[in-house]
Formats: structure tokens, sequence, C-alpha cells
């Protein structure tokens, strides 16, 4: 079909062929008209630029460039598409996007997007196809490589796809770490500091560029998100090089991850494609945290026969640590989400040796006689890192894992959480793939700890349900600095780490001091009202909360009964107001019930007046700090019916407003 469709093109001369050197350039506009894309060739270099057109008073439209010509092209083993291309050919298309997803943070999508193919030639005349969707506010390309002559496979030595922003652009980045550094050897895995608002030029601190996904301010002209989605086993996950003159380009894995196992280069079939990588536009940052481009593009890798359901857990291993890990404490966070009225509980590592199998079996039983379903604790390793917390040298072994979840699925475990990947080369990325499979083959669902960022995979894999994939929780026990930059970190996620994929945080400290007498160790900066609202605002299906037995008689009724309450799976998300790493306010939508979630990381107290026509003239639940700014308190309040709603955030203080749209 394709070759019939580039023979038809051709003879229509839709498209002339261009000359290597001579100048061409399309312009593809998304469907409301307001986004913009233009690719082009100059000098036999392919390039793409998008932005939006803003209205001026002479009713004319005037071009806002937010990514100015920036390269695309790749070097394959068998040729050079990076430079001395012609361009064949091109069309365009439309796309109707539709889907439901109850695991990310639309449960529905309904949309329609234009397309846009070229088709470029090498001095060898060797073809290279890189494909565009352009939605309202979003943009994602891939590459795609025909086979040719009896070559069947190719490797991708380098890619030359980059990102340019204007010299007035600041950032918010966080780097990608060396290699095989941190606890046991196990980075990189995605849990290093952010800076906000800085320079482009700034190297990053470990000189490899930065992991997806990027956020980008184009002075006051607009925002941009970076990321990319749909990588599977077929190729390696990438990150950005640090900036030269403003230009981003993609970086491959680095050799010595993963303890120097696997290739850095991927390697595909053909005909085949590369992932596609995504660019979020807007004037403010509403089209950032609402995107979802990163599902819109990708396609499930494969069907289910089984049923799987997001929900709330307890774990012990958060506050009480390895301690916790035996039989009694386990019945006693059990009994914790039985009250909660939560679906699972997360027994964390060191169970093999510490209750053992047997008393597992008898564990699992009792949870299941509370209704309350387990998830198991794996190291993925066995020999890429020196983790020896247990159980090891069984999820990176495929008989073993395969008889390992064949034991799980009798026992009536729901879930394995897998831990310690470290790494981002093609290898790593078929060890994801095959346990997400082997793991749908036993009715389980998967969480990925110490990992990469998940990439589109809520719709590619139907038994996904989260990845850490940031700097989580379980750092605020671990030093006092991860609580003072609680609330800062906080204001971030919903804007960059938590839009483009889900985030198993493990949130929601209700414990003052982070031990498990709640008596000792770091101490907790935040409000109690903030801890409850990072419950909404960050968004993972199945969310293991850092609540302890002593909460239930030490907090505030009010407070128990909005986390017995607070849903995981979400319908719709609204952003509202913030900037990132100071402020956010968020609203998410469960059926017909609104949750609107506020964050301030600053030492000040913020007044705000934000706008909620989703909850215009209601009754609302209203959890605040009280007037001293630390006591948690809830007040019933009405949103004016102009929507319009007054709140005050203390320092590292929160809100929540809780109402029902009918």
């Amino acid at each position: 079909m394709k070759k019939n469709f580039w023979a038809a093109l051709a003879m229509a001369a839709i498209v002339p062929f261009s000359a290597s050197g001579q100048a061409t350039e399309k312009t593809v506009t998304s469907p409301d008209g307001q986004t913009f894309l233009k690719v082009g060739l100059k000098d036999g270099r392919a390039y793409y630029a998008a932005g939006y057109y803003q209205a001026e008073k002479d009713g004319k439209n005037q071009e806002m460039t937010l990514v100015e010509e920036s390269p695309l092209g790749l070097v394959a083993n068998f040729g050079d598409f990076s430079q001395g291309l012609t361009w064949v050919a091109d069309r365009t298309g439309a796309r109707d996007i539709r889907y439901d997803l109850s695991r990310s943070k639309a449960s529905r999508v309904d949309k329609k997007a234009n397309e846009f193919t070229v088709r470029l030639a090498n001095a060898q005349k060797q073809e290279m196809e890189v494909e565009f969707v352009v939605e309202d506010e979003n943009i994602a390309f891939r590459y795609f490589l025909p086979k040719a002559g009896e070559t069947g496979s190719v490797r991708v030595m380098a890619e030359a796809t980059g990102f340019r922003f204007p010299e007035r652009t600041t950032t918010f980045l966080t780097p990608q770490s060396d290699a095989m550094i941190g606890w046991k050897r196990t980075k990189p895995s995605y849990e290093e500091h952010y800076k906000a608002d800085a320079p482009m030029g700034e190297r990053s601190q470990y000189g490899h560029g930065y992991t997806f996904p990027g956020l980008f301010r184009v002075g006051g002209d607009g925002w941009v998100l970076v990321s990319e989605t749909g990588v599977d086993s077929r190729y390696c996950a990438s990150h950005l090089s640090d900036a030269k003159d403003g230009l981003y380009t993609i970086a491959f894995p680095m050799p010595e991850e993963n303890n120097g196992n696997g290739t850095v280069e991927p390697a595909f079939g053909l005909p085949g494609h590369t992932p596609w990588r995504t660019l979020t536009l807007g004037r403010t940052l509403e089209p950032v945290v609402e995107t979802t481009i990163p599902w819109d593009v990708v396609e499930p890798r494969f069907e289910t026969t089984h049923s799987y359901k997001g929900g709330r857990g307890t774990w012990s291993w958060i506050l009480w640590q390895d301690a916790s890990i035996n039989y009694d404490d386990q019945v006693r966070f059990i009994d914790l989400a039985s009250a909660m009225g939560y679906e699972y509980t997360l027994v964390d590592n060191w169970w093999d040796t510490n209750i053992g199998r047997g008393h597992m079996e008898e564990l699992i039983r009792y949870a299941r006689s509370k209704n309350v379903e387990l998830f198991l604790w794996y190291s993925s390793s066995g020999y890429w890192n020196d983790i020896e917390q247990g159980p090891i040298n069984i999820m990176c072994d495929p008989i073993a894992r395969k008889r390992e979840m064949r034991w799980l699925q009798q026992q009536g475990v729901r879930g394995v959480k897998i831990d310690f990947f470290g790494g981002d080369k093609q290898e790593t990325m078929r060890l994801y793939e095959a346990i997400l499979s082997d793991a749908d083959d036993h009715g389980l669902m998967v969480i990925f700890h110490g990992c990469t960022l998940p990439r589109g995979w809520e719709r590619m894999y139907p038994n996904y349900v989260g990845s850490e994939a940031v700097l989580a929780s379980e750092n605020l026990v671990f030093g006092q600095n991860f609580c003072d930059d609680e609330a800062f970190n906080a204001c971030l996620h919903p804007f960059i780490r938590n839009t483009v994929g889900c985030m198993e945080f493990g949130g929601t400290v209700l414990n003052r001091r982070l031990n498990r007498g709640n008596d000792g160790g770091t101490t907790r900066r935040t409000t109690d009202i903030f801890e409850l609202a990072t419950a909404v605002a960050f968004q993972n299906p199945v969310q293991n909360f850092a609540l302890t037995p002593n909460n239930l008689t030490e907090q505030p009724a009010f407070e128990i009964d909005f986390m017995k309450a607070v849903p995981t799976e979400w319908d719709e998300v609204q952003f509202i107001d913030g900037y990132p790493g100071r402020y956010v306010v968020v609203a998410r939508r469960h059926g017909t019930d609104w949750y609107v979630a506020a964050m301030n990381a600053g030492k000040e107290t913020l007044k705000l007046e934000v706008e909620l026509p989703m909850l215009a003239g209601k009754e609302v639940a209203y959890y605040h700090d009280g007037k001293d700014g630390r006591t948690p308190s809830l007040d019933e309040a009405k949103v004016g019916k102009n929507g319009r709603f007054k709140m005050e955030l203390a320092p590292d203080g929160g809100a929540v407003l809780k109402g029902t749209a009918r």
C-alpha cells in the first residue's frame, strides 16, 4: 500500500523533486489553525520549526516561534540521513484520535489532528520518511526507514534530532546522572534535582545532559514541553544533550549503563520506525498540564484477557523501613488498608527471607480475607548492579521469572513492584517489556521503581500501573534537605514529570516526624493540607500512600475521611493557576466529583482568586490550613456564581476543594 501511495504521489507531481542545496519548506497547521509546524530543507539538511499564531490588532496573525529551526535526521549503519538530503515527496492527511484510558489523566480522549509526512533521500538515493502529527498545541514526529534491497535491519548510530530555542529561553530541567553511581551502583534512575528558570547555557550537573521531560519558558511568549513516547523493546530511551547555542540534541544512553551490558545504539528490523518525539506548545501552562500527546500517538503492544483495577495502597517501608518487613508489621498495614477501604498493600524488599514463602502464602490469605490484595517487591537485576535486597536474580531471568509469576498467580497476588533498573539501553527496554508481557500472562499488574520515565506505557501495556522515575517521597526519610525542598519539588511535578506519565510517588505523609514512632528522624515542613493536596495533584493509578497506623487516631478525623475517599483514577484534569516551583492549582474530575488541589512552595502567604467554572455556584468542602496557617481545618464554602473563589495558601501550605458538578 505504501509503495502504491508513493507511486501515485510521484505521478501526480504534487511535490516536485528538490535538488540538494535548494530550500524547500512546507507549513502545516493544527485543526484549530493556531499551532504551526514548518518543515524544510536547506543545504541538504532537514529542519523543523514550531510555534503558534497570535492575532494582531490589524487582524493579521503574527508567528510566535517557540522552537526555532531545529535539525532532523539520523545516521544509520548503512547510510547517512542527516546531510546531503533531497526532498522527494510529501503528503498531508487527517487523523481521528479516540481512545479510553482509565490509567492516565484523561479517561476519554476524542480529538482531531493533521498529519504531514515528508520523504527524503540521501546522496546514495536511500530514503527516509519523517512523520509528523500536529494537534492543537501538540506536535509529535518520528522517522521511518523502509526496507532497502536485501538489508533487513538497521543500527542507528546517532540522531541529528534537535530542539533549538530562542536566546530568551529559561529551563526547568533535571540532569542525567553518571552511570553506575548512587545506591549500590543503580543510577541513572531519574531521581536528580531540578533547577528552575535556569539559563540554557548552564552545563548539566554531570555533563551528560538532561532527562525527559524538559520544560522551557520562551521569555513572555510561551512554554514548550519536550519529551518522547512510544519507546519499547525496539529502541533505546533517549535524553537531551547539554545546549550549544540554544540547541539541545537527542543523546543515547552511556556505554557504562547497566554495568556495560548492551549496546548504546538501538537497532530494529526494516521496515521500521523510531519512537515519537513530542512538543507541547502554549501561550500559558494550560496545554502543558493538560496534554495527552504521550498517549495520542501510540497503540497497545498487546491485548489482555485480564481486568486490572487501580486503587490506593498502604506501604510500611516508606516510613518504617526494612525492619517492618516481617509478618506482624505487614498484618498491621493490611489492617490499615482494610480500615481505610484501600484495595492494596505493598510488601517491600527482603520479604523472601524476613517472612519466607510459606508465611507469605499465609499473609496473602490473610490479606484477601480482609478484602486487600498484595503487591510484592522484587529487584530487577542479577548482573548489572550491587543490589542484595531480595528477591534478586528472578525478574532478569526469563525462566525464573515465568516460574515465579506462575506462583504469584496461584497464590492470588495482584501485582509486583520491580526496582533498580539503572539504564536506558535497548536491552533494558526489552527487559521492561518482557516483564510486562510475562506479568500479563499471569494477570499481574506492574509498578516500576528506580527506573526510567514511562513513555506512553499506560496505553501500550494494559497491566502497567506506575513508575517512580522522580525524586519521590522515600527521600524525605533519608535527609532533612529533602524535607526542606519538598514543597518546591511538589510544585514542579504537575508541570513536568507527572504531565507526561503516571508517577508512583508514595506521598501524603501525615506523620510530622518521619520515623516509626513519629518522634524522631527528619521533620516534615509542609502542612497536613499540603499533603492532602498531593494525593490529588500527583497522578498514578495505583498510589501507595505514606500513611501509618497511628494516623488513624492522631490526625483529625476529616483528614482520614478525605484519604479514605480520594480516588487514584481520574476522568479529566484542568490547569487552574501556578508557576513551576512556586505554586500550583490543579483540578481533577472523578465522575461528577471535582477535586481542586493547591500547593504553595513560597515562604510567604499566597493570596489567590482562582476561576473554577466547573463548580460555579456550588457548595464545596474547603480543606485549608486555618487562620494561623498551620491548623488543619475543614469548612463548607461556596464558589461564586461567576466561578471565582478566593483562597490563602500558607508557606509550605495548601488547600483542597471538593465539590460535585451535576
